[in-house]
């Protein structure tokens, strides 16, 4: 069923738990997440990143919620929908109007006073539609450039306590050891300040870039504040390789259209791994 991320992000705080909220580039990534919820009987987040529309053209914002809605519709669960970031108000209006009903704006690059100011101004306007939104404060970083471990880009529980106050914001990302993409070397959580952020703020706390973390400090992590898991870079080179293994496996196959068994074929690879993600993860 859907239910909006808002209320997710409730059940998982009274839980003293994470949703996972899985990047999902199409009907096919999708698709997995919601069944693979239903089999595991846990609450999932399907996210778009909005790239995957303006850059590599995979779906359409409209579609997009569309499809996610009618997916959640199938089951018994709570689906969530989401979009990850944006950066302008232009373009979380843009999310907003295509149907999301929770957004992120990322304005983390600025200066923490220009970051408020942009992230209110979304806020006030997205409340006006009942639209839940997640800002950041610190600077979730890539992995590539070890950002992880540069502590100048992790959040102060001072400056996150008056960005919440400030802009009135349902959840918040934060940098505590975390980072995009794939690690170079086991990143390790600052828990001790992940605990002064939760102190000093009342939202749900957001861990981005949780490919490669283990599941020991994730869990750890969960019991501390974070309330919503983004899952994308390991989700998605799983997708790859499902799609690598049914090429292989058809490399012989004279059938002409045998693409049109793909997208079974890969959810049938992608479920369990989803389902192992979700049970293990998320105590609900």
């Amino acid at each position: 069923m859907y239910e909006k991320t808002e209320n997710i992000l409730k059940m998982a705080k009274e839980s003293n738990t994470a949703v996972i909220s899985f990047i999902c580039m199409d009907y096919t990534m999708a698709r997995s997440v919601v069944y693979a919820a239903e089999a595991a009987n846990t609450p999932a987040i399907v996210m778009l990143y909005p790239e995957h529309v303006t850059v590599q053209h995979t779906t359409g914002f409209a579609n997009y919620a569309a499809m996610v809605k009618e997916l959640a519709g199938e089951v018994k669960v709570p689906i969530g929908l989401h979009a990850d970031h944006d950066f302008t108000y232009d373009a979380v209006m843009n999310t907003i109007g295509a149907g999301f009903e929770s957004v992120m704006i990322d304005g983390s690059m600025n200066d923490l006073d220009t970051n408020i100011a942009l992230t209110k101004k979304v806020v006030l306007k997205a409340r006006e539609s009942g639209v839940c939104v997640e800002g950041e404060i610190g600077h979730v970083g890539a992995a590539a450039s070890s950002d992880n471990a540069n502590e100048d880009l992790y959040t102060k529980a001072d400056a996150a306590e008056k960005f919440c106050r400030e802009t009135g914001v349902n959840s918040l990302a934060v940098s505590i050891g975390n980072a995009h993409g794939e690690y170079k070397d086991t990143p390790h959580l600052d828990i001790p300040r992940l605990e002064e952020i939760h102190a000093a703020t009342d939202v749900s706390l957001v861990l981005h870039g949780g490919s490669g973390i283990p599941d020991d400090q994730l869990l750890t992590a969960f019991s501390k504040g974070i309330n919503k898991f983004n899952l994308g870079t390991e989700f998605l080179g799983r997708y790859y390789d499902a799609v690598a293994a049914f090429s292989l496996e058809n490399a012989d196959n004279p059938d002409p259209v045998k693409i049109i068994n793909l997208p079974e074929y890969v959810q049938g690879k992608l479920q369990p791994y989803l389902e192992e993600r979700l049970r293990t993860l998320c105590h609900f």
